[in-house]
């Protein structure tokens, strides 16, 4: 799954208070920012697509510098990025979320551990740590949104990706399917008390502590006890 991360303008600085969108979406994104051939347009059909599909083909990270020159360009387009930017980033689902986190882990390729631990020309690399930092690494863009929210102060979409988060790795301890995981045994619990401490330190409404605390003892039991330590 490509992602992209599209950057805010303002008239003296760039933001990056920006969500994992998907590059499907961008390029939604790209159709709602620019005008449509009409029925009279003298452009040939087949110029249409083939200018159609050009943008379906660029990588990821050129359709970021696309979107920066675009909005450096021009101010309305700028601004509309950011409008549906932020569409993004406020529109939040912790089912949608967890799937995706989910899906991420479970794909994580044993053979990848294999092929890269053990002795190298760099030295050696203990494969069980090499496991704990692929699994790192894919929660980290989801771990990314939840700190955006975060930064502008959106209290409870902050919690709702961390709701997310953690659903999602419960569900891969449960029922992760990929070899890998027998290489990365504490990870996910590890991960989950870093995800919960890290928004509990920096939540600022006392109701969603008390929300997130009765969540995870009804959906986690058998990590709630070593919240209840921390």
């Amino acid at each position: 799954m490509v992602y992209v991360s599209i950057i805010f303008y303002s008239e003296t600085k760039i933001s990056t208070y920006l969500p994992k969108i998907n590059y499907n979406s961008m390029l939604l994104m790209n159709e709602q920012m620019t005008q449509k051939p009409t029925k009279n347009s003298t452009m040939p059909p087949s110029k249409t697509a083939i200018n159609k599909q050009v943008i379906y083909d660029v990588s990821s990270e050129h359709a970021h510098g696309i979107l920066l020159r675009l909005a450096d360009e021009d101010a309305n387009i700028s601004k509309r990025i950011q409008e549906l930017a932020l569409e993004y980033l406020t529109d939040v689902d912790p089912d949608g979320i967890a799937e995706d986190i989910f899906y991420d882990l479970n794909i994580l390729d044993v053979d990848d551990v294999w092929k890269n631990s053990g002795s190298t020309r760099y030295g050696y690399v203990d494969p069980y740590e090499l496991a704990f930092e692929m699994f790192e690494e894919a929660l980290e863009p989801y771990i990314d949104d939840l700190r955006k929210c975060r930064k502008l102060s959106m209290d409870e979409k902050a919690k709702l990706h961390c709701i997310g988060i953690l659903k999602g790795i419960d569900q891969f301890e449960r029922e992760g399917t990929t070899e890998f995981k027998d290489w990365a045994v504490d990870a996910p619990h590890e991960k989950f008390m870093q995800v919960f401490k890290e928004w509990r330190e920096e939540n600022k409404n006392p109701k969603n502590l008390e929300e997130m605390d009765e969540f995870i003892k009804r959906n986690f039991p058998k990590w709630y006890g070593s919240i209840l330590k921390e």
